[in-house]
């Protein structure tokens, strides 16, 4: 780094604090470190840590939209941001935000590209050139005129960083781009980022809970940020080689899991921070295969009574398309069940979760709960036995603050008020939320906002939970947390739980079956080790092979379905 030493960093942090004055407690405490042009660095730790404040600092919402306490200095490209409007810092970072429906403005895809454009005046035929230059670039020129909520997650993310590009800022700020992506669109995001980032020369900030997703943008350095400190500044490989991942709560790649869990010392690989460029030894591959047989991989079986059954279901949005939204869907659920439901986007996932809970009546076929024919109840009466949290918790919530969000459902039971403040309280310390119980909504994150939304539902008790990608933005603490209380529930009481999902450690780690949707259809009734081995499977359900999957085909004597099956058993063992 001698190099740097003898030019100005391009981003400055010299011993910021901040606190925002809405808080008692300072969000960042003397945090320090220095940027130079052409770096990609990945910012990472738990919720509330101060990654997003950090972000907020470097674009200028802070101080400029989030008033508060900042000391210290925070300087951009050579301006200083105390000093500095929005406008004046968004000609030096372009910012993707985390919800990219948010930062729609355009009735079209040209028309959002442009936006910028049009505000600077720029002249229709340059204007024109720049946004055909860079949709193709980004791979959606074929786009432009659609609609922007009507595409994909990636499709979306891609538009919003066309958006931000057009404005040839040198900086590049990402907001958690793989919170809202499956698996095989957030590698591409990544893939993608890292393209432009070394094509141009961009200085690239990802805020990121996915590390080992994020690692494949080639990232130079790595922040760790807990409790507002900085606690480590380091190449990725010398942070994996580290214990602090697991002191801050922040998820490690899987593979580097299994290897520690065979005893295997990974302080001796020179490069750890990506598998397919780790070269694992010949006596390394035996210690993993020994330990992994030594690990019971027995077979599930649920013999319960059946509480759900999907029978030849037909349904669409749109009766004179000769396409259907759901067709011919058939499949069972015994009580207690724990199933993931996974598919690309518009596979039909989210709509037989309408349909289960009542939101949607079918072209034909039926569904039964609990030996009662759905179509026959209210949305009221089946709402007593199934709750569903959709995936975007703003479409969900309807109060200004969290007690009264959470305690909705009982008001409406016509609970007393000691009751449901007891059944509330004990709803949000479960969700982590009790310290924020007299928190506005619109102060959260948009994670702590999908926790508000499980705690609405979670706190009326159904016999089926259904969730549509509950993990979605959560770091790994409260994904695990989370996780462990929908455990919980399902072997306590009982419950059955129902989860869309695109994060492949859920549907491996806490599920024990898998339905696989596409273009409308049931493609498979599988379990999550069978699909992980089966490439055309994967394929349909916008999945990637993960590296616990690429470590098992490295396996001479066992697959790998029996590896990452194997794995998955000792993981759930070791809760």
């Amino acid at each position: 780094m001698d190099f740097q030493e003898k030019r100005a960093p391009i981003i400055k942090f010299e011993k910021v604090n901040f606190q925002y004055d809405s808080q008692t407690e300072k969000n960042l405490i003397d945090i320090s470190f220095d940027v130079y042009a052409g770096e990609t660095i990945l910012i990472v730790g738990p919720s509330g840590s101060g990654k997003s404040t950090i972000a907020r600092c470097i674009n200028g919402q802070i101080p400029n939209t989030y008033p508060g306490q900042l000391d210290g200095v925070v300087s951009v490209n050579g301006k200083e941001v105390q000093t500095s409007s929005i406008f004046d810092l968004s000609l030096e970072v372009g910012t993707v935000l985390q919800d990219t429906d948010g930062q729609f403005v355009g009735l079209t895809v040209a028309e959002d590209i442009a936006f910028a454009l049009e505000n600077d005046g720029v002249e229709q035929e340059k204007m024109q050139s720049i946004v055909k230059n860079w949709s193709e670039t980004l791979e959606i020129d074929d786009l432009l005129q659609s609609m922007p909520n009507k595409l994909s997650g990636g499709q979306k993310q891609r538009v919003s960083i066309s958006g931000i590009l057009v404005n040839n800022t040198p900086i590049l700020l990402f907001d958690e781009p793989l919170a809202n992506l499956d698996p095989a669109s957030g590698a591409e995001t990544m893939r993608l980022i890292n393209r432009l980032s070394k094509e141009h020369n961009y200085t690239t900030i990802i805020v990121e809970h996915r590390l080992e997703e994020a690692l494949l943008a080639d990232i130079d350095r790595v922040l760790v940020i807990d409790e507002g400190r900085l606690v480590s500044d380091s190449t990725p490989t010398e942070l994996l080689k580290s214990s602090i991942l697991q002191e801050v709560g922040v998820r490690e790649p899987l593979y580097l899991t299994a290897m520690k869990y065979a005893g295997i010392d990974i302080s001796k690989y020179d490069f750890v921070n990506n598998f397919n460029q780790m070269n694992l030894f010949t006596e390394d591959i035996k210690l993993i295969e020994k330990w992994a047989s030594q690990v019971s991989h027995d077979e599930y079986s649920n013999e319960k009574d059946t509480i759900l059954t999907v029978d030849h279901f037909n349904f669409s949005y749109n009766l004179e398309d000769d396409v259907q939204t759901l067709s011919d869907i058939n499949f069972s659920v015994n009580q207690g069940e724990m199933i993931s439901i996974v598919g690309t986007n518009g596979a039909g996932k989210s709509t037989i979760a309408k349909a289960i809970s009542g939101f949607i009546k079918p072209i034909s076929g039926k569904i039964i709960v609990n030996s009662e024919d759905i179509n026959d109840l209210s949305i009221k009466e089946i709402a007593d036995t199934v709750g569903f949290i959709m995936q975007n918790p703003n479409n969900m919530i309807s109060k200004t603050m969290i007690y009264e969000e959470v305690a909705l459902g009982l008001i409406n039971r016509g609970w007393n008020e000691n009751d449901i403040e007891e059944k509330v309280f004990d709803t949000l310390k479960i969700c982590g939320l009790f310290p924020y119980r007299n928190w506005p909504i619109s102060a959260l994150s948009y994670g702590q906002k999908r926790r508000v939304t499980i705690a609405s539902i979670l706190v009326l008790d159904p016999n089926i939970l259904i969730l549509d990608e509950p993990t979605a933005g959560q770091d790994y603490a409260h994904y695990t947390e989370m996780m462990q209380f929908l455990n919980q529930l399902n072997h306590e009481r009982d419950m059955t739980i129902l989860m869309i999902t695109h994060d492949m450690h859920l549907m491996q780690e806490y599920t024990n079956r898998t339905l696989v949707f596409d273009a409308g259809k049931l493609l498979a009734d599988t379990n999550p080790s069978e699909l992980f081995s089966n490439a055309q499977l994967l394929k349909a359900a916008h999945l990637t092979e993960s590296s616990l999957y690429q470590l098992g085909s490295l396996l001479p004597l066992m697959t790998s379905e029996d590896f990452i099956g194997r794995f998955m058993r000792y993981e759930r063992g070791i809760r």
